[in-house]
């Protein structure tokens, strides 16, 4: 469906982004699998296991490695739990 493109042609187009865009922090792949992983998904309560088969990994673990849990996550999680022992 889409072409497909080395990972060199890909951080260079992404360091050409980050230039027009006058972002200072040096943009990869590598970064963006990390975002994806713990802000877009995790953050947004998706599931890791879900995270995992997203990012092709047969290996939890591997998944862990990539999204970072934030403690905003576990205070959101904690009150969660919290509101089902209220009721």
């Amino acid at each position: 469906m889409f072409p497909l493109i080395s990972n060199q042609n890909l951080n260079a187009y992404l360091k050409e982004i980050a230039d027009i865009c006058t972002i200072k922090k040096h943009l990869t792949f590598h970064l963006a699998r990390h975002t994806f992983a713990t802000t877009v998904t995790l953050n947004n309560g998706v599931p890791i296991e879900s995270v995992s088969k997203m990012l092709g990994h047969s290996k939890l673990t591997t998944t862990q490695i990539y999204a970072k849990v934030l403690e905003k996550k576990i205070s959101e999680d904690m009150n969660g739990l919290k509101q089902k022992f209220i009721k």
